[in-house]
This record gives structure tokens, sequence and C-alpha cells, in this order.
């Protein structure tokens, strides 16, 4: 069985690198982690970049412009996870 992390970002450069790090320390580590950054004016992509190259996770980031909102970001970032089991993160 899989497991997906969906995770929507929106100028957290701040939390990002902490945020990560938990999901990559879990017992069971993800098999994916779909990230949609909601148009950051920061360094939350780059950092979350960064990070998960490293990680050799897999992943996919992407970059919404216009800004799709909350509740929109979260769903168009579901629906780009492969797993059988999805858990969103924010």
């Amino acid at each position: 069985m899989k497991i997906s992390i969906a995770l929507c970002t929106y100028n957290g450069e701040k939390y990002i690198s902490e945020q990560l790090q938990s999901l990559f320390a879990q017992t069971r580590r993800p098999d994916e982690i779909i990230i949609s950054d909601d148009g950051s004016s920061d360094n939350t992509v780059k950092i979350a970049e960064t990070l998960l190259y490293e990680s050799k996770i897999n992943y996919k980031i992407f970059k919404q412009s216009p800004s799709l909102g909350v509740f929109k970001n979260f769903e168009f970032c579901m629906s780009q996870c492969t797993s059988d089991i999805i858990f969103p993160c924010d």
C-alpha cells in the first residue's frame, strides 16, 4: 500500500524545512510528496525542492498562478496524488 502526502504551501519558508523534516522522520516514510504552492513570494518552493531532492522521496511541486485559494489548492494537490492513501498536510 502506497502513501501520498498532499502538502499545500503559501509563503511558508519559515516552516517548510521543519515540516518536511518531520515527514521524512516518520516511521513509515511516504512514497510521494505532492506540493501545490499557491503563489508564494518567498523561498518556500526553493527550500522544498532542495530538501525533497535530497530525501530521495518521489515528489512533484506545482506552482499556482494565479492563486487558487485554500480549498481549490488542496483539491488540485490531492488530485495529483497517485497512492492508495492520501494524507493532507498544511
